[in-house]
Formats: C-alpha cells, structure tokens, sequence
C-alpha cells in the first residue's frame, strides 16, 4: 500500500515568508542559547572568583591574628591589612564584571556572606581599633582576636562550601544546556531538511516529472497543487499550459485553416487596396478618378449603386462628383446637399462610417434611397490626415453585412481617394503657380527692355513735337534718326525677348544652352564668343540654370547696345563653387560717374536681381578703354540639390 505523502505546514504562505520565519526562529533560538551558555560560563567564572577572594579573607584575617602576636607591632602595616579587608568584602557584595567576580545570587549564599560580614565588621574590626588607639591593653586585645578569629574562619570556610556548591549547580546546567543544544540542534537539522525537501525539492521534482512528461507529448500529465505559495502557482500555471496545448493540439488543423482563412482575407484586402492606390496613383483628371475609384468600390463590395461627393468648404456642401446605379432623377435631386442633411449629409458632418439598413426603419417613415429600390447604404468619408474632402456611399438593394474587415477595407480606400484628390489640387496649384511664375519672367523681361526702349521714344517724340514747332530741321532730323535708332533697338529687344523664353531647360542642359545663346550672339553681331567650360561637378537644378542663362543673356545683350566691342570671353567652372565669368574687350565705362553708370543700369539691375535669387555674389570691373568683366560665384553651400 503506497504511503500517501503529507505536505508540510505552511504551504498556503508564500515560500519566502516561510524562509524568512525559518531563519529567523532558528537565530533567534541560537542566540538566545549561545546567550544563556555564555552568561552560565561568565557567572561560574565569577563564582571563582567569589571563591578566591573569600578564601583570601581567610588568609588575611590569620595573618592579621599573627601580626598581633609580634613584640613590635607595626601599626601602619596593621592599618593596611583592615584596608584589604574591608576592600574584599565590598569587592564580594558589589561584583566586578571586568575581572569577573560575582557571588552568587542564591539567599543561603548571601546569608552566610551577610553573617561573614557581619563577624567583621562587629567583632574583629572593633578589637582591631581598639588595639590602635590602646597600646596597653593590647596583650587582652590580641588574645580576644584570636577567640573572635575561629568563628570568622568557620564562616568564611561555609561561604566557600556554599558559593563551591552553588558553582557545581550553575556547572551541571551549563552541561545540560549544552547537551540541550546539541539536541536541538540535531531536531532543527531534521526539521529543516524535512521542511525544505517538502517545501522545495518535491515540488521541483514533480515540475520536472511533469516537464518530462510534457516533453514526450503527454498534454495530460498534471502537477499536483498543495498550496498556494510560489510552486503552487507555479503549478497551477503548469497544469493551464498543458490544459491550453493540449486543446491546442487536438484542434491544431482547425486554428491553422482559420488562420490561413484570416492571412487570405488579408492578403485580399492588401491587394485591394494596392489595386486602389494604383489606380489612383495615375495621372487623369479627378472625374475619371472618382469614376473608376467608384466602379472597383461596387465590383468589390457587390453593391447596386454608389455616388461620390466632394465637399465644398466655403458653404459647406457635398456635391456629387459621379454617381451609378441610380436614377438621373435621384442625382439631380441630390446634386448638392448640405452637410448635415439627409444620411449622407449628417455621416459627412460626424466624420465617421455610418451602415443604414432601411428595413429597420418605421413604415411610415422613408428616405430618398428607400424610394429608389435601395435596402441598405454605407457611407464613409474621404479624407486626407485629419482633412474632410467628401464622401462616398454604396447603395445596396439586398443588405450586405460588413465585417470588421469589410469596414476596415472601406473606411481606408476612402483615404487613397482623399490623397489623389489632394494630390490633383497641389497639381492644379503648381500648374497655376508655374504660370504666374512665367508671366513675372515675361512682364519682368517687358519691363526691364520693352518698357525702358518705349520710354526713350516717348522723349524722343516729345522733343520731335518741340523741333517741329520750332521748325528746327536739324534737331528733326537727328531726333528721327535716334527715334530710328531706338525703334530697331526695341525691335532687337523683342526678338531676343522671345527667343529666350523659348528656350526650355531640363537637368544638366546649361552647357548646350550657353552655347546656342553664344551661337546665337556671335549670328547677330558678327563678334566671335569663346566660351570656356570646366563642368566637373554636379549639375545645378533647372531653376538656378535658367537664372544663369538669363544673366549670360543679359550681358550679351547689354555688350550687344553698349560695349562696341570686338571680343567676348565666357568662362564657366563647375566643381565646388560655381563660378560664371563674362568678359569683353569694349570701351568700359568709369563705375565711379553716375552718368555713365545709368547708362546701363537696367541690365546690371536685372542681373543683380537673379543673382539674389540664386543666392550667388555678383561683381562687376570695368575702366574706359579695358573693357567689363562680369564675375558670378555661387558657393557649394548654397547650391541646392538637382
């Protein structure tokens, strides 16, 4: 018959509280005997002590009876032994715990020290003073001592038996105590073993039986739970894992096949959703995209009709961008709708995903869609971040229910059309700003050739009217020519004007289209251009290119009116810094007179301008007689990246 195993006390407490008290008892019951051991030893040795100390009043006491016999007594040696006396009685009663010395505490023992005293300090103290003070009566004196002596003697020697007896008596409990604690020493070893194998170590035991077990497959093995500490948790938690990977186990094909179920359901939505961003990713105007958005959205939700709506901001509508599936008569009902109104209008103002089945609803009551043939619509919004752009609706004439999956899916192809939607405004955006930017470019260019030219010829008309009415046929014919003169030059203006906005730069174009301006100049001004290029870095976006192209234009244009001269350099070096230089060997000017600066103060300007916009420095030299020299330097940290 198996012995059925009993757990040991304490196994509803947590196991470190059990240590703990365990210790804790086992040093308090250490300390408390080595405590009672230490203080048995220190009580006999003072018992000894005791022993010691009234044997010596034995010895003194004698000595004192033979002093008194001596013919010559010596007084002052007499006078120090009743010192020594009276220091060892006092030395008996109070103690010393230093040497130590210590009479025992029991009532005989301190009544006979009480009676040894006592004959002291009443019998022979007094004949010894007596014998100090009367020399004449010391031969009776000393003769009464020694009578007096033997009783003291006789007393002392019972202090000795006693104080002896009382130290056997403290030495046998010392030797009790001691065997006592070896005793339970050996009981606490037994306990403590018996306590940790049923606290720790069978309850390892059976966690690794039970791990074995689990290890060769067997989901029924369980750990016994005896209590509620630590490994009683832990078996609990053991015999949960193996209830869970035993259920696991037998219904393992079933939970794959669900799981394999739910990543195909995934793997659709993924892919529906790619369909849809890729589509709407595609260039196309934003009424296709909402149409064929619109169509995939019914094919994949198997829904009879759908309307999307774009709201307007200002007003606060829902206008329907493109509807199918439904009646013409219904989108024109519908065409714009306040937010708000109606179910797709309130959804638009909530910002959420509503699902309205209409056969829910009360039979006097119905709404538009109802009226249509439709049981059930979904709406969700098109958004873009936190944005509201509009909505879309599914109308369905046989109810389909929408999963959380489904809702998912809905709610967040709505965000891929609010980014193509948002996407084709910030193109509509950059379209429109691209234009402006091409106007500045040519009204800037008018106002800064065109403009100055035409001004000239408003003066020179004026003073052709003044020259006329004083028939002044010189001045005439000299304001004619130079009327002539600015004429050809506004029309040159013109030309050039056009030809530059013509010219159309992409990455890394710069080079061939300095070469066809250069082409261009040397073609309309028969003066030879030598242009000079180190291209060793990367090439700068079209936007700094094109500023770089109009300042060479603007150069040549102003060597073309202004430097008579018979020799252009062009020199570009593109490595670290770009750096641009344009060079003539015209008549120059002195940069220090305003009159002759003004004279081509527009075309400087002009360059000055773009050259700010670059963010490059730009620097001119001149003298009369040495020509101009334009120098454009744009530092690598302000170039931007093509």
């Amino acid at each position: 018959m198996a012995v059925k195993w009993r757990s040991p006390i304490g196994r509803n407490y947590k196991l470190g509280v059990r240590l703990v008290s365990v210790s804790l008892a086992g040093l308090v019951f250490g300390l408390s005997m080595v405590m009672g051991t230490l203080w048995l030893s220190w009580a006999l040795e003072g018992a000894a002590a005791a022993i010691n100390d009234t044997g010596s009043l034995r010895v003194q006491s004698v000595r004192i009876g033979l002093n008194l016999n001596q013919p010559r007594m010596d007084i002052l040696q007499l006078h120090h032994q009743i010192q020594a006396m009276d220091q060892t009685l006092v030395a008996l009663r109070q103690g010393d715990p230093q040497r130590p010395m210590r009479m025992p505490g029991s009532p005989s023992v301190q009544k006979q020290f009480s009676e040894l005293a006592n004959s002291w300090h009443t019998r022979l103290a007094p004949i010894l003073n007596q014998y100090e003070i009367q020399p004449e009566q010391r031969n009776r004196l000393a003769a009464e001592y020694l009578t007096e002596l033997s009783a003291f003697v006789t007393a002392a020697d019972r202090l000795v038996w006693q104080i002896e007896a009382e130290n056997a008596s403290d030495t046998s409990i010392l030797r009790a105590s001691q065997l006592a604690l070896i005793v339970l020493m050996l009981a606490g070893s037994v306990a403590v073993i018996y306590l940790l194998y049923g606290w720790v170590i069978r309850p390892v035991q059976a966690l690794n039986q039970g791990i074995k077990q689990m290890t060769a497959r067997n989901f029924d093995a369980r750990v016994p739970v005896e209590g509620h500490d630590e490994f009683g948790e832990l078996a609990t938690g053991f015999n949960d894992m193996a209830a869970q990977l035993k259920a696991l186990y037998s219904d393992l094909e079933s939970r794959v096949e669900e799981k394999t179920r739910q990543l195909a359901l995934q793997n659709d939505e993924l892919t529906t959703l790619y369909e849809f961003s890729a589509y709407l990713s595609q260039p196309g105007e934003l009424e296709h995209r909402c149409e064929g958005f619109l169509s995939r959205l019914i094919l994949h939700f198997g829904a009879t009709g759908g309307t999307v709506r774009i709201l307007d901001p200002r007003q606060n509508n829902l206008h329907m961008t493109v509807h199918q599936g439904i009646s013409e008569q219904f989108a024109r009902d519908e065409l714009c709708l306040h937010a708000g109104d109606c179910l797709c209008g309130e959804a638009a103002q909530k910002g959420i995903m509503q699902l309205h089945d209409f056969r829910h609803l009360p039979k006097d009551f119905s709404y538009r869609c109802q009226e249509e043939g439709f049981n059930s619509i979904a709406i969700a919004q098109i958004k873009m971040g936190s944005q509201h752009l509009g909505s879309y609706t599914l109308h369905f004439q046989i109810p389909r229910e929408f999963t959380s999956d489904d809702r998912r899916l809905f709610e967040a192809v709505g965000q891929h059309l609010g980014i193509a939607i948002e996407n084709q405004r910030l193109l509509a955006r950059t379209r429109q700003l691209a234009v402006a930017e091409e106007r500045n470019l040519v009204a800037q260019g008018l106002h800064d050739s065109i403009a100055q030219g035409l001004n000239f010829l408003k003066l020179q008309v004026q003073m052709l009217k003044d020259s006329i009415k004083r028939e002044a046929t010189k001045e005439i014919q000299e304001v004619i020519e130079l009327i002539d003169i600015g004429v050809r030059e506004s029309y040159d203006d013109v030309r050039e004007l056009l030809t530059n906005f013509r010219i159309k730069l992409g990455e890394g174009d710069l080079t061939d289209a300095l070469r066809i301006a250069c082409d261009r100049f040397e073609h309309q001004t028969a003066l030879p251009v030598t242009l000079e290029i180190e291209d060793q870095g990367p090439p700068l976006p079209t936007e700094q290119q094109l500023q770089v192209l109009f300042i060479v234009q603007e150069a040549l244009s102003n060597i073309r009116k202004h430097a008579r001269a018979t020799q252009v350099w062009i020199t570009l070096k593109n490595s670290g810094d770009f750096i641009l230089t344009v060079r003539d060997n015209g008549c120059g000017f002195d940069l220090n007179k305003k009159n002759t600066l003004a004279e081509h103060h527009v075309g400087l300007l002009i360059m000055a301008e773009r050259a700010t916009r670059l963010g490059a420095t730009f620097e001119m030299t001149s003298q009369p007689g040495s020509g101009t020299t334009l120098d454009l330097r744009l530092a690598q940290a302000e170039r931007m990246a093509a």
